[in-house]
């Protein structure tokens, strides 16, 4: 993992927040990249809550939707920007294109984790306009 993304020097992070980093961006890179959705679901809880409107709760629900998302936008990938953690929580603000946005996203999801499994996700997204009124890249 790259640390660059990360906001604070690696030595900043605990053992344990470092693996929930290296959770986070594998869920990323194999789940929704590679299309590795098994790697994606053997990062789950056996509890998980998405708190994403159009993603049922549950392993299943996110299941459903990746397969949605792989058949509606097959070329969907996202790069990120920047790595937040603190505890149990990761913040990821994710630029995302070739999905349902014409012109992509930039977004934060935050993710807590429990015993190095992600519980739940809180997703923030900002679709279409990645320019600012002002001229400026929004992501």
């Amino acid at each position: 993992m790259p640390s660059a993304v990360c906001v604070s020097p690696e030595a900043a992070y605990s053992e344990q927040e470092r693996r929930n980093r290296d959770v986070v961006l594998d869920f990323y890179e194999n789940g929704v990249n590679r299309r590795d959705f098994a790697a994606a679901l053997r990062h789950l809880g056996t509890r998980y809550i998405q708190h994403n409107p159009g993603i049922s709760d549950g392993p299943e629900g996110l299941r459903e939707f990746f397969t949605r998302m792989a058949a509606q936008y097959p070329h969907f990938r996202v790069e990120i920007q920047r790595v937040f953690i603190e505890g149990d929580m990761v913040a990821v603000h994710v630029r995302s294109f070739n999905g349902p946005s014409r012109n992509g996203e930039a977004s934060v999801d935050i993710f807590r984790l429990e015993d190095g499994k992600i519980v739940a996700i809180y997703v923030m997204r900002n679709p279409d306009k990645l320019r600012h009124l002002g001229g400026h890249a929004i992501h």
